[in-house]
């Protein structure tokens, strides 16, 4: 049974009892008529051979209170995009599939670096930031949601409880992020067991307490991709395009909201997706590489929100961290033990062991470039800067055929 318990300076909101979902879908249909629903899922074009993504597109099709599903196609040839317009086909949808390896969309996405910013390196979050881009210029949708391509455990009832506190009138939220159990046979979700919990740990007992910290250690899942926002916050958020795309969105969206109007969601009894490789030898890849990079926008992050890390203090910090990651293993144990779920001990110590390098390596680049990469620019300032662009970009998806009616 879920507890309706409320800690930290979010609300959090349980699944108490199981729900009549196609009354809850009713009421959603109301309510999108005054809020419409727009779904960004960002996708490689090899996620389309894949059975995950298979079983959403059956899920998701035909979901009444969905006005646009945004596709934001990566690494795809014409071939590939080809084959997309017909998958997608599927969803029984208003879809726009946003094709970003096509030269019209890509000569667009140039003349904003050369005019406001570099967008810095491809993937997931520059996949996200150029739907955003193609939603904002359309002005459909009132509200967005986001959700990952490779959602094994995928059931339509996910969207239907991660959007209902944006979608309905009565409450009062502009952005609510998914929580979950992320487990088969065995734990999973590593990385924020194994590293983000303990360094937020490590950092409240370390540097002391600080309403920032306090409010990322509110989310039960940090890490999580699925979330929803309202319209009025789309312009305004930069997003990062490295693996801190969901710590960097947390703060985005504090700095423009109260957190009384930010929440999390309990949206499935359990939730699995693609895993990443540990790759304990190469620090610029899989679950290593975004240890890093998560550690180096965290202590960003802080650092703009007025929290004070003295460098002197980063060995403390990485013995107190890994203290707690060795504590966390234990703890990952007992829950498995008491679940009756596998659990590879070593695999764990190791995955620590990766994690505690990955954290020093962090806060040395830290030290080294404060700054960084920046997260991308908002799209108020793109469309200021150039006025017109988000037409242009969207006018490019139309005349690419990407523009597909149910």
């Amino acid at each position: 049974m879920s507890d309706f318990k409320q800690s930290g300076t979010i609300v959090t909101f349980p699944r108490l009892r199981p729900r009549d979902e196609a009354q809850r879908e009713k009421e959603l249909v109301t309510h999108a008529r005054r809020t419409p629903l727009a779904l960004i899922i960002p996708c490689l074009v090899s996620e389309l051979e894949q059975p995950a993504l298979a079983g959403m597109v059956a899920r998701l099709a035909g979901t009444p209170y969905l006005d646009t599903a945004v596709i934001s196609l990566d690494r795809a040839d014409a071939a590939g995009y080809a084959r997309a317009l017909e998958y997608f086909r599927a969803l029984r949808l208003r879809t726009m599939v946003v094709w970003n390896d096509a030269e019209p969309v890509a000569a667009i996405i140039r003349e904003i670096e050369m005019a406001v910013l570099n967008l810095g390196p491809r993937g997931k979050g520059r996949a996200v930031w150029v739907a955003l881009g193609a939603v904002i210029a359309e002005e459909r949708a009132e509200a967005v949601a986001f959700l990952d391509a490779d959602v094994v455990t995928f059931e339509r009832s996910l969207l239907t409880n991660l959007v209902y506190p944006i979608l309905h009138p009565a409450l009062d939220f502009d952005y609510a992020k998914g929580y979950y159990a992320r487990y088969s046979d065995r734990l999973h979700g590593r990385v924020t067991r194994l590293m983000v919990r303990p360094l937020l740990q490590a950092l409240l007992n370390t540097v002391g307490h600080h309403p920032y910290l306090e409010y990322v250690d509110s989310f039960r899942y940090p890490l999580s991709g699925e979330f929803a926002v309202h319209a009025t916050l789309l312009r305004r958020l930069r997003i990062p395009s490295d693996w801190g795309l969901e710590v960097g969105l947390l703060f985005e969206v504090l700095r423009h909201r109260s957190p009384r109007r930010i929440c999390q969601v309990d949206v499935a009894d359990r939730f699995d997706h693609k895993h990443q490789a540990l790759s304990p030898d190469n620090p610029g890849s899989s679950l290593h590489r975004m240890a890093i990079d998560i550690t180096k926008h965290l202590l960003r992050t802080l650092a703009a929100a007025g929290v004070i890390v003295p460098s002197g203090s980063f060995k403390a910090l990485q013995v107190a961290f890994q203290r707690y990651a060795e504590d966390a293993v234990a703890d990952s144990f007992a829950v498995a033990v008491f679940n009756g779920l596998a659990f590879d001990r070593h695999a764990e110590e190791e995955a620590v062991d990766v994690f505690t390098h990955a954290f020093a390596e962090g806060c040395e680049q830290f030290v080294q470039d404060p700054l960084g990469t920046p997260a991308m620019p908002n799209w108020a300032r793109v469309l200021s800067a150039m006025p017109g662009i988000g037409d242009r970009l969207l006018a490019a998806v139309r005349e690419l055929g990407g523009v597909l009616e149910p």
